[in-house]
């Protein structure tokens, strides 16, 4: 049939197939787990290439250094704005519902060893200092070999900033970077054909590893968190969209239906960052806009982390009975929102974060974070799909707000009538 030829319908199927695995075969589905590792790599072997490449054929393109400033601003004022917002909304709907307030957990009894490994990481994010001097790379090299995104995003800018001031000279070099990336491309289109297998190997991994019993004790916070994800997607970035682009966020989800279903398999949003940026350029979206607001929110832009923290902080604030003032829970705020931006390139970032908010609070037990410990493997999927979600809708409202965003071309891609 022509419908398995779709690589999302695959992927739903892969996704199936792992599910029935970690449930009847658990230690078969955990031997699976190098297959969806594979898949991964092969991802984030291409990302840091394809970032450098994109950035400066896009950058070079506009030709203005200001132009790129003003996008720059553009972007980071949005990423303030609605990270702000998923951060506040989360505070908000886990006041609302207390569903930590019953569990009464003494702090004495929580295993400090668990929490170790994610307290010593965060002590190395605590510096602001620290994270601005880890923009900038050893070498110029090394932001390809260790994979940072923001040291790609650096030395790219820095690379385009002196190809414009070469002038004239430098169009031979921004003609090679055009072919290279589309060579790239033509790479990561092999690559998805995987997906399918890796989303299944992920999923059987993460059920045969955790088992769905562990969903059964803190299911609260699992539907509470997923719930505030669906209502700050389809309310507040909906209605932006709607009224400032005159776009269905429901067009705009079944375009990117692929990426979104990879993204559920393998629980990384980096796994279809290539496949985006290609996706948005086809969309209407100009070239350096895509090049400059995707790797940024990737790193600026984690609507979907910030939900998670502000909801588990105070559900673990309840959990132990510690009551968090209103003036403690907007210094919490405000710490997320500066040390979110330090996360991208961390392992288990949004645990590590959590982690250092909690130490920053100094009030909440930070070896409260074990609570959670057994479900976050089953929250990461919800955080990447609403932080990918996201910054594909920055990238579309930032190319209207900058005038380069073809309406025509996005309506007819989507097939939406104004």
């Amino acid at each position: 049939m022509r419908i398995f030829k779709h690589l999302y319908i695959q992927v739903i199927i892969g996704i199936g197939i792992g599910v029935i695995l970690g449930a009847i075969e658990p230690a078969f589905a955990i031997a699976l787990k190098p297959f969806a590792d594979v898949f991964i790599k092969l991802i984030k072997v291409l990302i840091a290439p394809i970032i450098f490449l994109t950035i400066v054929s896009g950058i070079t393109a506009m030709k203005s250094l200001k132009a790129v400033g003003k996008i720059g601003g553009a972007a980071l004022v949005y990423f303030i704005i609605t990270t702000t917002a998923a951060l506040a909304i989360g505070l908000i709907v886990a006041n609302l519902f207390p569903i930590g307030s019953n569990m009464n957990i003494d702090p004495n009894n929580l295993d400090m060893h668990s929490a170790q490994a994610y307290i010593g990481q965060a002590k190395q994010m605590d510096s602001i200092s620290g994270f601005l001097l880890n923009i900038i790379p050893h070498t110029f090299f090394s932001a390809f070999s260790d994979g940072e995104i923001l040291q790609v995003l650096f030395i790219a800018i820095l690379f385009s900033t002196g190809l414009l001031m070469y002038g004239e000279k430098g169009q031979p070099i921004l003609e090679g970077v055009q072919h290279l990336s589309k060579v790239f491309f033509k790479i990561i289109h092999s690559i998805m054909y995987y997906a399918p297998l890796a989303a299944c190997a992920a999923m059987a991994y993460t059920i045969g590893k955790y088992g769905l019993h562990t969903l059964v004790g803190l299911l609260g916070l699992l539907m509470c968190f997923y719930l505030t994800c669906l209502i700050f997607l389809f309310v507040v970035l909906g209605l932006i969209l709607h009224f400032y682009c005159k776009v269905n966020i429901f067009k705009v989800i079944r375009y990117i239906k692929t990426e979104i279903l990879i993204v559920l398999g393998t629980s990384s949003s980096e796994t279809v960052l290539p496949n985006l940026i290609e996706k948005l350029t086809k969309l209407g979206c100009d070239k350096s806009i895509v090049g400059l607001v995707i790797p940024t929110g990737y790193s600026f832009n984690l609507d979907g982390t910030a939900i998670y923290l502000s909801l588990a902080a105070i559900f673990i604030a309840q959990a132990l009975n510690v009551h968090l003032s209103f003036e403690q829970q907007l210094f919490m705020l405000v710490v997320m929102l500066i040390s979110s931006k330090g996360a991208a390139g961390v392992t288990g970032s949004g645990f590590v974060i959590l982690a250092s908010t909690l130490a920053a609070l100094g009030t909440v037990p930070v070896a409260g974070i074990v609570i959670i410990l057994g479900i976050d493997r089953f929250m990461s999927e919800g955080r990447s799909i609403t932080n990918m979600i996201g910054n594909t809708i920055a990238t579309i409202i930032i190319a209207k707000w900058n005038k380069q965003l073809d309406l025509q071309k996005l309506y007819t891609t989507l097939q939406f009538k104004k």
